[in-house]
Formats: structure tokens, sequence, C-alpha cells
């Protein structure tokens, strides 16, 4: 059922960029409002067209389409609720105990005269 509805709203994705493209621009008028021209700013319009109808139509597709997806979404659960858990091997370090550093002898310090090199640029 998810696959069929994220079918859907990728199909109605791309009509309603399809159908958005086409349309005439209506910038042209409204640069044209204010030389005198016959139409308004906001005013009223003439009866919807086709395209209209269909760009309405195809957002109200998507927007369902995008709100019972979410929907689904939230009802599958969290992700991180999902984690499997790693099957550890015989005799991995996590069985072992805690790791350690290795042995080494004492740390000895530079006598204090010693004089301190540089160190030396990256070439």
């Amino acid at each position: 059922m998810i696959t069929l509805l994220m079918i859907i709203h990728i199909l109605v994705c791309f009509f309603l960029i399809f159908i958005v493209l086409i349309q005439s621009s209506k910038g042209a008028e409204l640069g044209a409002a204010f030389g005198g021209s016959s139409q308004t700013l906001f005013g009223s319009r003439g009866a919807a067209t086709l395209f209209s109808k269909l760009t309405t139509i195809s957002a109200v597709v998507f927007m369902l389409t995008s709100l019972f997806l979410s929907m689904a979404d939230i009802k599958s659960g969290s992700v991180i609720k999902k984690t499997v858990p790693i099957e550890q091997k015989a005799g991995s370090p996590a069985q072992q105990g805690p790791l350690q550093a290795p042995q080494q002898g004492p740390v000895q310090a530079p006598p204090q005269n010693a004089p301190v090199q540089p160190p030396q640029p990256v070439k």
C-alpha cells in the first residue's frame, strides 16, 4: 500500500511541476497594471481555466499523499528502536575484559638542561 501511495505521490509531483511550468505567466500583466491595464492587480479574474483547475486538483492530491505518507511513517515507529544487536564472536576483546595499554618501561623525562628541538615544518 505504501509503495502504491509513493508511486502516486511521485507521479503527481512531476505532473504538478509540469502543469505549473506550462501555464502562462501573470508577471507581464502585473507590470502593465500600473500603466492602466484593463486587468487589476489583485482584482477579479475571468473563469478558472483548465490549467488552473488541474493545478488545484494536483496540489490537493499532492498534499493528501504527503499527509498519508507521513502518517504511515509515524505508525512504522522509530528507526532507532529497530537496531539489531551485533553478535560477538568467541574470544573478542569485549568478552575478555577492558582494554589495557601495553606495558612499557618507565617514561624518562629529558634532562633539564637539554636543548628543546623546535618542530620541523612540513614540506
